[in-house]
């Protein structure tokens, strides 16, 4: 099988990714296992999909799920438009799940073709939606290095031991201890050895994949300061907070284009100052062509918000070239991004000038960006220009009072 042509991974090494997905979800209480459970619409084990899936050098994503949640998965696969991603069934513990999903780089048991074996694999919870390509970078280079490598973070409590009464043993330094964290990575070979010399015992009772590659093959394994959002989804809290800081990622900043044109300038200017004290906001006044390197620094910054005033009769072509910079981005693999058109619409004769021709083909446009994750919004404003020397405040230059009136919003449901 020929490897696929992606994007050019740390060290130049191949990589893979294996996702178990099998908890049934005891801790969280509920039926639906956590994996599964919809955080803004959208069933957890999408985010971390996505996650690896928006990291162009990562060529395989395998999910391991039990035998009762193949069809779901899948179902979540076609829904949500994800790629490179193979569902293979998960086994009864997590080592075992584990050791099902690197199987189907060696082994026929569990998928009907062999995929390419990577230099590097990743092992990452499904249950950890939050986790940025640097932190993925650093372990498989650290993996390449050392043959195994893991995210750490520190104790945030005093970890203790009991004695057979109950009562204390002795506690551990905490300055000397770390948690364990996903992602990790190794070297292909050394991880599928260590899970193929497993006792039934590791199997069944283990949970730390760096310590088989310690135990069987005397990898030490590399550890690496992780940030702050690699915690797991555990209980029924943690989708609350995995929900908060969604939306809180998605609302830090909001970017406002309009042209140079003095009119829609004025606009640009008016907007981000009324903003500005709710949201971090950038105002450019340029035309968003591709070579345009300010709207690439923020596009590159992550930013999921987006206005656009225009006073054009067809303005999709500029609006379709911003569109294919964030698919470029690959924003909009994670996220979804709001676009937001403002139409100012100046008639000579106090007549709209946009008709329902226009607002169809705008429509339509947003339907065909909502497969893609960016959601169309728009606005049509009548605008004109009265003189009103005396008022003081929402004036042009020319000491014109601006008067935005909201005729019509819409938007692709």
């Amino acid at each position: 099988m020929e490897p696929r042509s992606r994007g050019a991974a740390p060290g130049g090494v191949s990589v893979s990714a294996v996702l178990p997905a099998g908890g049934s979800g005891e801790r969280l209480g509920g039926a639906t296992p956590k994996q599964f459970c919809a955080v803004q619409g959208r069933p957890l084990v999408s985010y971390a999909v996505r996650a690896m899936e928006r990291i162009s050098w990562i060529s395989d994503i395998i999910v391991v799920v039990s035998p009762e949640n193949i069809e779901t998965m899948k179902t979540i696969i076609e829904k949500y438009g994800h790629k490179r991603v193979t569902v293979v069934e998960g086994g009864i513990t997590r080592h075992r799940s584990i050791f099902n999903g690197l199987k189907v780089f060696a082994e026929n048991e569990f998928s009907s073709h062999l995929l390419q074996k990577p230099e590097v694999v990743i092992i990452h919870d499904a249950v950890r939606p939050f986790v940025e390509e640097d932190i993925v970078s650093k372990v498989v280079m650290a993996a390449k290095e050392h043959g195994a490598a893991g995210a750490i973070r520190p104790l945030v409590s005093t970890v203790i031991a009991s004695a057979a009464d109950g009562c204390l043993d002795h506690s551990l330094e905490r300055a000397r201890y770390r948690a364990s964290e996903m992602p990790q990575a190794f070297l292909f070979d050394i991880i599928y050895e260590a899970y193929q010399q497993c006792t039934d015992y590791d199997l069944d009772y283990g949970t730390e994949c760096l310590h088989l590659a310690l135990k069987y093959c005397k990898t030490n394994a590399k550890l690496v300061e992780g940030t702050p959002d690699l915690w797991k989804v555990t209980y029924k809290r943690d989708l609350y907070a995995a929900e908060s800081i969604i939306k809180d990622n998605l609302s830090q900043q909001v970017c406002v284009i309009t042209s140079v044109k003095e009119t829609l300038a004025q606009v640009g200017f008016l907007l981000p100052e009324s903003l500005k004290s709710q949201i971090k906001v950038e105002a450019i006044s340029i035309s968003p062509s591709k070579n345009d390197s300010c709207l690439q620094s923020i596009i590159s910054g992550q930013c999921y918000n987006f206005v656009c005033v225009n006073d054009k009769r067809w303005a999709i072509q500029e609006t379709q070239e911003l569109v294919d910079m964030l698919e470029k981005s690959n924003i909009p693999l994670l996220y979804p991004v709001v676009l937001i058109l403002v139409h100012l619409d100046i008639p000579e004769n106090n007549s709209f000038s946009i008709g329902m021709e226009d607002l169809t083909m705008i429509k339509k446009f947003a339907r065909e960006t909502k497969k893609k994750n960016i959601l169309v919004y728009g606005l049509l404003i009548q605008y004109k220009q009265v003189v009103e020397p005396q008022l003081q405040t929402g004036k042009d230059r020319d000491g014109h009072k601006l008067h935005l009136n909201i005729t019509d919003t819409w938007s692709e449901k």
